[in-house]
């Protein structure tokens, strides 16, 4: 238990050590899905431009479909080629989905309640003033601003920041994650392992994790348990450069974990170096110049929760956003154990109760290595350290995988 540090405490040293964002750098609005904003998109124009038709049918004034009696059909109107004459009393228009709505004509009778007969068009029904007619800056006006500073885009916000009629937008350059997996016993997927070896696979989840965060990740590939092997990637993260580099495996206290030694020798200043948390308990931090160095152990389940805690709001900081942890609360289906000194996450099934709550079923085998009890996760259950014994139903914390 000594020496080890408490998992908020590690986090919050690396948070303070995240240095400034990324720069700002000019894109494409078609570029900019997924991409932080440092100021607001603002609108040049405004959306609809005009009254438009939401429905096919024809232009009217409503005090003239009271009467029942033929309207003159005078023109027509369609997207993209409107009729720009003013509708007098007894005429009307065909008029189509999105086109203007001419001047003088306040209603839009739809083609199904209408009967046109050559030059006129007799209403079947009457309709209230305004209906099916969207009024200019229904959408948004010119000058409205959307989505604040810091502001990641989905891919839902782009039909409006695309319609705000801007052709760039202000954004953080995506932090740089390198990713290097260390490791004798590793080969790259696809490879044939020789008789002690396994393929590389946890470098694939963290580098998904990475970019879904906004992150822009490499794979510096593998390297082999020795010294200059370790350096000559660690050069190719700084020359890149990258913002971060991302190490996995190699950092604890065998023989051949290398890795802290290397780091050390090209200039690393150690922050700290084990977390009291379950998995990942050989969790490294530093700084190599402007290079963030995040030391994450090799099994695939330590490696994948150590990412969602410390990878992930890294990233975010880097990116002028608010780190966030994504805690959530729910219940548990199963009764479990008091825990030791460690605070523990533990590889859960979601489901949701009768009541509309989150349901957590810790799976049954929790070792750090078995990447199908990581994939047959939906949740991490987070376990206080030296937390008592607790029952089924009882309310419990917990972080989304993904």
């Amino acid at each position: 238990m000594s020496g080890l540090l408490p998992v908020e405490e590690a986090l919050a040293q690396l948070l303070a050590g995240a240095g400034t964002p990324t720069p700002v750098e000019t894109i494409s609005i078609g570029e900019a899905v997924n991409r932080v904003l440092v100021e607001p998109l603002v609108a040049t124009r405004t959306q609809p431009p005009f009254p438009a038709s939401a429905m096919d049918g024809y232009a009217v004034r409503a005090a003239d479909l009271a009467a029942g009696k033929p309207l003159r059909l005078v023109g027509e109107s369609a997207a993209g080629r409107g009729w720009h004459h003013r509708l007098n009393p007894g005429e009307t228009i065909r008029i189509f989905t999105g086109a203007p709505v001419p001047e003088g004509a306040d209603t839009i009778l739809i083609q199904e309640n209408a009967i046109a007969d050559g030059e006129s068009v007799t209403p079947a029904q009457t309709e209230p003033v305004g209906r099916f007619v969207r009024k200019a800056g229904t959408d948004f006006m010119q000058g409205q601003a959307f989505f604040a500073s810091g502001y990641r885009l989905r891919t839902k916000d782009m039909a409006l920041a695309a319609s705000l009629g801007i052709a760039t937008a202000k954004v953080r350059r995506r932090p740089r994650v390198a990713v290097l997996a260390t490791g004798d016993e590793l080969v790259n997927p696809g490879e044939t392992p020789g008789p002690d070896q396994i393929v590389a696979a946890n470098h694939l989840s963290v580098m998904a994790l990475a970019e879904k965060a906004g992150g822009e990740a490499r794979f510096l590939g593998i390297a082999r348990d020795d010294l200059a092997a370790l350096a000559a990637a660690i050069d190719a993260a700084l020359s890149w450069p990258a913002d971060i580099l991302v190490t996995m495996g190699g950092a604890s206290v065998g023989d051949h974990d290398l890795v802290q030694e290397a780091l050390a020798t090209a200039g690393m200043a150690l922050a700290f170096w084990k977390i009291a948390m379950r998995p990942g308990k050989p969790l490294m931090s530093g700084r190599l110049g402007a290079m963030q160095v995040l030391g994450l152990p090799g099994n695939p389940a330590s490696s994948v929760v150590c990412a969602h805690l410390f990878l992930k709001p890294l990233i975010q900081a880097l990116l002028g956003q608010a780190p966030t942890d994504g805690i959530e609360q729910g219940r548990l289906a199963t009764a479990l154990p008091a825990n030791d000194h460690r605070q523990e996450y533990l590889r859960a099934t979601l489901a949701t109760d009768a009541a509309g709550m989150p349901l957590l079923t810790p799976l049954p085998e929790q070792d750090s290595s078995l990447t199908r009890i990581l994939a047959a996760a939906d949740a991490l259950v987070i376990r206080a350290p030296n937390a008592p014994a607790i029952a089924a139903g009882a309310e419990c914390r917990f972080i989304h995988l993904d």
